[in-house]
């Protein structure tokens, strides 16, 4: 099976799963996924989408900040995310930073027609994406996903 090379080198959802004392199995049938590939989003062998890895945040009740490592604070919401939320945010985001669609995408190693789409709500932001773009802007994951309303910004 291909390791996948992320930016981040660990998931917590194995953390968090077992101070819960939830097993694998109990969790992939809450979340209705194969044990498997719960093993293997613990494991990075495969990238978890970024729905995917939301629903395990909420039945662990777990902040998506906090289980990519991004903040030690677990401040945890069950909000939906909201694909054109999501586009406004990372609009707003790379606006602020004075930055054009072309010049995030080369950052992040993406397209700027990918970019163009998220920013629409045509499609949701790849976890990859999404980390890298809160590890370089300081920028809450909770906060661009629609998960709370203020943002937070990372030290």
């Amino acid at each position: 099976m291909k390791e996948y090379n992320y930016e981040f080198n660990s998931l917590k959802i194995k953390e968090v799963r077992e101070n819960q004392s939830i097993s694998q199995t109990e969790l992939a049938k809450k979340v209705n996924i194969q044990k498997s590939n719960l093993s293997n989003y613990e494991n990075l062998k495969e990238i978890i989408p970024l729905k995917q890895l939301d629903k395990i945040c909420n039945e662990l009740k777990t902040s998506l900040d906090y289980i990519l490592g991004l903040s030690n604070e677990n401040i945890f919401s069950l909000k939906e995310i909201n694909n054109k939320i999501v586009g406004e945010r990372l609009k707003s985001l790379r606006k602020d930073n004075k930055l054009y669609q072309e010049t995030l995408a080369k950052e992040i190693g993406t397209s700027k027609s990918l970019i163009c789409e998220y920013e629409k709500g045509i499609k949701l932001i790849s976890l990859p994406y999404l980390y890298t773009i809160c590890k370089k802007y300081k920028i809450s994951a909770d906060y661009l996903l629609g998960k709370v309303d203020e943002p937070k910004y990372l030290k």
